[in-house]
């Protein structure tokens, strides 16, 4: 009995010790970081460096910081963001107590946020290029359409991967012994998070 007792306690737990997938997940995310980095630089940089092309030669560098600055759109998006990553959390939390209901609850609350903020993207978007700017016209645009652009592509590559973590989950593919693939999904989910509170910051505040 006793045997028993020190085979069941000195069982590796899945969730702990070192993984080469989530090791490979760290290197890539580190990666990204300095991608991402490179991005933001550029945009600083950028900064009043040019005016829009000919075209529009009537928009004054006050009518730049109001259509790039702080607003209320681009706060309720950095809200959703940063939502979704409690609804990740609370969602591996779920899985890892083998809380199927839960776990599919809050997955699925996390991709509709994750949606809801590609959707106020591809609005804001329409709004900029609405204004004149584009990529064409202004390195400030380029740069502005750049990062935000890749930074959208993450979080649409994020949204497929939970649904097909969703989908997976109706079939109980995960459970408290089985959740690595959700672990690794949510790191990359905060570290799109993080980096949008790094974009926010930067492009909207600053």
């Amino acid at each position: 009995m006793a045997q028993a007792v020190r085979t069941e306690t000195t069982k590796p737990d899945p969730g702990r010790g070192l993984d080469l997938r989530k090791l490979g997940m760290w290197t890539f995310l580190g990666s990204e970081l300095f991608f991402f980095g490179a991005l933001l630089v550029t945009h600083l940089a950028m900064r009043g460096v040019d005016a829009p092309s000919s075209s529009f030669k009537d928009v004054t560098p006050e009518m730049v910081r109001d259509l790039f600055g702080y607003n209320v759109l681009t706060t309720i998006l950095a809200f959703i963001l940063l939502t979704s990553s409690l609804t990740m959390v609370l969602a591996l939390d779920a899985v890892r107590s083998n809380n199927q209901k839960k776990f599919r609850f809050w997955l699925g609350a996390t991709i509709f946020c994750g949606v809801c903020f590609l959707g106020g993207q591809v609005y804001e978007f329409n709004h900029i290029i609405h204004e004149g700017y584009t990529l064409r016209n202004s390195m400030f645009g380029s740069t502005f359409f750049t990062l935000t652009g890749f930074h959208g592509t993450h979080v649409l590559v994020g949204v497929g991967w939970l649904v097909s973590l969703w989908i997976s989950s109706l079939k109980g593919r995960y459970d408290a012994g089985n959740y690595m693939a959700v672990e690794l999904a949510g790191l990359y989910w905060h570290f799109v998070d993080l980096v949008w509170v790094a974009v926010f910051t930067i492009v909207y505040l600053i």
